[in-house]
């Protein structure tokens, strides 16, 4: 029976890491439907590529950095236990990667191509394990501190704080130090409008990350023993709640209803183990409305040229989750109980003074020596033609 669990767990979570990694195809489809035409294949190849990097640099240093398990060993001993720990490793990348596909959402459009992958390797490598070892891992002593202090630890089952709120505060750090997209904002104080190429596209590619959420969040369970149906379900009703209220909010506009599913996901990862339904639904309700409001905000009246709004979405919602956790999550409203409201608070508090002290330390280093920006001909002419040599749709089909 031993043996039978172990293949079982390491199928679960094999599927788990599957679905997460099939995600990544939804960042790159929703990116690449709401960036210009010119910048497509970029979307695409930035995706793909950032993944590859983030699994060596996580492989290799980011998950010893977390857990303190490395893979210097034996293929024998890697085999062990049905590799149950080799596939909890891909489970984990899949997260650790996610970073840097929500910072590729901000920076679109105008970021140079290596130097992003550099911040990848960092970023994924050092920057986030750390507070994932903290969070998960009871690294540091914050965890125990929290736990004597206010009766409980900081709670994130399936990352609203320490993957999303992460990568959209850092996301959020790389876009002011880029600054806005050419003629995004005039001097006059009017706007140049850059309208999604694609939304058949842009719907895809949330639809996508909607459906592969599903992996995200009941699969951090990591072994079959430990499903709850009560994580599906609750992921279900935030997504629909995110998804009327963006809708109301944004007043049918199809951008705001596709992100709205998104931004009601974030948010309900934290408590999504412990909430009822019916206040997974409201969270999801209300991290819907703080899209739709801080998007608007952020692009219009901010003037901060956010291009997929990764700040609002991972970076507001992602915290708002974690605090949201610890107020559905108590008995009281109808949650499971064991956790604290001042442990959450702290928890997102510190999760957020982390991605931007690391966001602003990575991209200050190599705006300094490498400048994170296309040259204003390059970002005219577009990514695909400046970085790729190649548009989405060629005119002009190679003649033999």
């Amino acid at each position: 029976m031993e043996t039978y669990k172990q293949g079982a767990d390491a199928l679960f979570i094999l599927l788990g890491a599957i679905m997460v990694l099939a995600m990544h195809a939804g960042f790159a489809f929703l990116e690449l439907g709401t960036v210009r035409k010119k910048n497509q294949v970029n979307a695409l190849v930035k995706i793909l590529v950032d993944f590859s990097v983030s699994t060596i640099a996580y492989f290799f240093v980011g998950y010893s950095v977390a857990y303190g398990v490395t893979f210097f060993s034996g293929a024998e001993t890697l085999a062990a236990k049905n590799g149950y720990e080799l596939v909890k490793f891909f489970f984990l990348l899949t997260f650790a990667a996610a970073i840097p596909a929500i910072v590729s959402g901000g920076i679109a459009e105008r970021a140079r191509f290596n130097p992003q992958l550099i911040a990848t390797a960092v970023i994924v490598g050092l920057i986030y394990p750390v507070f994932e070892g903290i969070a998960w891992n009871q690294r540091l002593g914050f965890q125990p501190w929290l736990k004597a202090t206010f009766g409980a630890e900081f709670h994130d089952f399936a990352g609203s704080v320490v993957v999303h709120a992460v990568g959209g505060w850092i996301g959020l750090v790389a876009v002011l130090m880029l600054g806005a997209r050419s003629n995004r904002y005039r001097k006059d104080g009017a706007m140049s409008a850059h309208p999604p190429s694609s939304i058949p596209f842009l719907a895809l590619g949330a639809w996508v990350l909607a459906v592969g959420w599903f992996g995200f969040n009941v699969m951090s369970a990591q072994t079959l023993d430990k499903i709850s149906g009560l994580v599906a379900v609750n992921s279900l009703m935030a997504m629909v709640g995110g998804t009327l209220v963006a809708v109301v909010l944004g007043k049918n506009d199809p951008g705001f209803a596709y992100n709205g599913p998104l931004a009601g996901l974030v948010a309900v990862c934290a408590g999504s183990d412990l909430m009822h339904p019916a206040g997974a639904l409201v969270v999801g309700g209300v991290a819907g409305a703080i899209f739709v409001t801080l998007f608007t905000l952020t692009q219009n009246r901010w003037k901060i040229d956010d291009v997929l709004g990764v700040w609002p979405l991972h970076g507001l919602c992602g915290a708002w989750g974690g605090v949201a956790a610890g107020i559905f999550g108590l008995e009281a409203l109808g949650g499971r109980g064991g956790v604290s409201l001042m442990a959450q608070l702290l928890g997102t508090a510190l999760a957020i003074a982390w991605a931007l002290f690391g966001g602003a330390v990575v991209y200050g280093v190599l705006r300094a020596t490498m400048g994170l920006r296309l040259t204003q001909e390059e970002e005219f002419e577009g990514a695909d033609q400046s970085i790729h040599r190649i548009g989405a749709t060629p005119e002009r089909e190679a003649s033999w």
